[in-house]
C-alpha cells in the first residue's frame, strides 16, 4: 500500500512538471503527458498502477464525464440537441460501418470482430476532446457542439459496443429485443442520473456547508454511474445526466454562493488529476505496444477511422444546411478533425474477451489510433482553430 501511494505521488509530481513545461513550451498538455508516460517505461521501476478497463471505467470516467457536463448549459444544449443527437447516433453508426467494412476488406478480420472494433473506436473521447479544446481556448457554439457530441456519442458507443459484443458472442436476439435492450440501457441511464442528481440537489438545498455540497456532487457523479451499471443501464449517460442536472439546477436553487465556487474548484482539480493520470498511463501502455507485427492493421485503422469521421460529420451536418441549425463549414472541419480518440476506446478494447479473434491486433490498432489522435490531431488542433478563426469568435 505504501509503495502504491509513493508511486502515485511520484506520478502526480511528474504531471506537475509536465504541466509547467508544456505551458512554457506552448505544447498540448496531453502530448507532454503521453511522452512522459512513455519515458516511465524506461525507468527501472515496476509501476503497480496500470491502465485497465476497470481503472478507466470505475475511477476516471465518472468524474470526467460529470465535470464536462457541469459546464454545459441546458438552454444552449436544447437549441442544438437535434444536431448533437444525430451526430452521436447516426453519425456514430456511419463511422462504425466505414471502419468495420474497411477492416474486413483490408486486413480480413471476421465480420464479428470488425464490427466490434468499428463500434468501440467510433466514439470520440470526451476526456481528450474537452481537454484539448480547453487548452486551445475554443468558445461559443463550436465548443458546445464538440463537447456535447463527444459526451453523447460516448454513451451511445458504450451501448452499441455491448450489443455488438453480444452478437459476436453468438447471442441470438430479435430486432425487437435489441431495441428494447437499447431503450432500457439508454433510458435507464438517463433516468437514473436525473433522479439521483435531483435528489442530491434537493439535499444540497437544505445546507450551506460547502463541504457537504461537494460531497453530494461527488455522490452524484459516482453514485449515478455505479447505480446505473448495477441495473444494466448506461453509467456514462447517467453521469452525464447527473452532471447536467447539478450544473444547471445546483447554482439556480440548491448550492449556496460560497459552495458554488468550492464545487467548481473541486471538480476542476479532480478533472485535472484524473486527466493527468489517464494520459500518463496511456503513454506508459503505448510504450509496451509492439506495432511492427500488426503495422498493416494499425495503419488501416488510422485511415479508416479518419475517413469514418468524415462520413459521420459532413453528411449529417448537410441535413441542417437550410435550417436555423445550420453548422458552418469551418465548424464542420473542426468537428471532423477534433474527433479525438482516447480513454473510452482503450477501456473498451482492453475489456474484450480473451477468446475473441484478432483481439491482440485490435488492441494494437486502437492504441495506434489513439496515438495518432494525440500526436497528430492534438498538435495541429490549435493551428487549425487559429487558421479558421475560431479561437475568439462567439460562433
Amino acid at each position: 500500500m505504501v509503495t502504491q501511494l509513493s508511486q502515485l505521488g511520484f506520478m502526480l509530481f511528474l504531471c506537475v512538471l509536465v504541466a509547467m513545461l508544456t505551458r512554457r513550451m506552448h505544447v498540448p498538455y496531453t502530448v507532454g503527458l503521453v511522452l512522459a508516460g512513455i519515458g516511465l517505461d524506461f525507468l527501472p521501476v515496476h509501476f503497480q498502477l496500470q491502465l485497465s478497463k476497470d481503472l478507466i471505467f470505475s475511477v476516471f470516467l465518472p468524474p470526467l464525464v460529470f465535470e464536462a457536463a457541469l459546464h454545459i448549459q441546458w438552454r444552449d444544449l436544447r437549441r442544438d440537441l437535434p444536431v448533437v443527437a444525430l451526430l452521436a447516433t447516426v453519425g456514430l453508426i456511419l463511422a462504425a460501418a466505414v471502419t468495420a467494412v474497411g477492416m474486413q476488406m483490408t486486413v480480413h478480420w471476421g465480420w464479428a470482430g470488425a464490427i466490434v472494433f468499428g463500434v468501440l473506436i467510433a466514439a470520440t473521447d470526451p476526456v481528450s476532446v474537452t481537454m484539448t479544446f480547453k487548452e486551445a481556448g475554443a468558445r461559443g457554439r463550436l465548443r458546445l457542439l464538440v463537447e456535447a457530441e463527444s459526451l453523447l456519442n460516448d454513451g451511445t458507443a458504450a451501448v452499441g459496443f455491448a450489443v455488438a459484443l453480444s452478437v459476436a458472442a453468438g447471442v441470438q436476439s430479435t430486432f425487437a429485443d435489441t431495441g428494447i435492450a437499447l431503450l432500457v440501457t439508454v433510458g435507464g441511464g438517463i433516468l437514473t442520473g436525473a433522479i439521483l442528481g435531483l435528489t442530491l440537489m434537493f439535499l444540497a438545498g437544505r445546507t450551506a456547508d460547502h463541504l457537504v455540497e461537494i460531497t453530494l456532487t461527488t455522490l452524484a457523479a459516482y453514485g449515478s454511474f455505479f447505480l446505473a451499471e448495477h441495473f444494466g443501464c448506461s453509467g456514462v449517460l447517467a453521469a452525464l445526466t447527473a452532471g447536467l442536472v447539478v450544473g444547471n439546477e445546483g447554482p439556480r436553487c440548491s448550492i449556496s454562493s460560497a459552495g458554488r465556487m468550492a464545487v467548481e474548484s473541486f471538480w476542476e482539480y479532480l478533472a485535472f488529476v484524473a486527466n493527468s493520470l489517464i494520459f500518463l498511463l496511456i503513454g506508459a501502455r503505448e510504450a509496451q505496444q509492439h506495432f511492427g507485427a500488426v503495422w498493416q492493421a494499425a495503419l488501416a485503422a488510422i485511415v479508416l477511422v479518419t475517413l469514418g469521421r468524415a462520413v459521420a460529420i459532413y453528411p449529417v451536418c448537410a441535413l441542417f444546411v437550410r435550417s436555423h441549425l445550420r453548422v458552418d463549414m469551418a465548424h464542420q472541419h473542426i468537428l471532423f478533425w477534433g474527433g479525438l480518440r482516447g480513454a473510452l476506446a482503450l477501456a473498451l478494447v482492453l475489456g474484450l474477451p480473451d477468446d475473441l479473434p484478432h483481439r491482440d491486433e485490435m488492441i494494437a490498432a486502437a492504441f495506434a489510433v489513439v496515438a495518432f489522435s494525440i500526436f497528430v490531431q492534438g498538435l495541429t488542433m490549435t493551428p487549425l482553430l487559429r487558421r479558421l478563426g475560431q479561437l475568439e469568435g462567439k460562433h
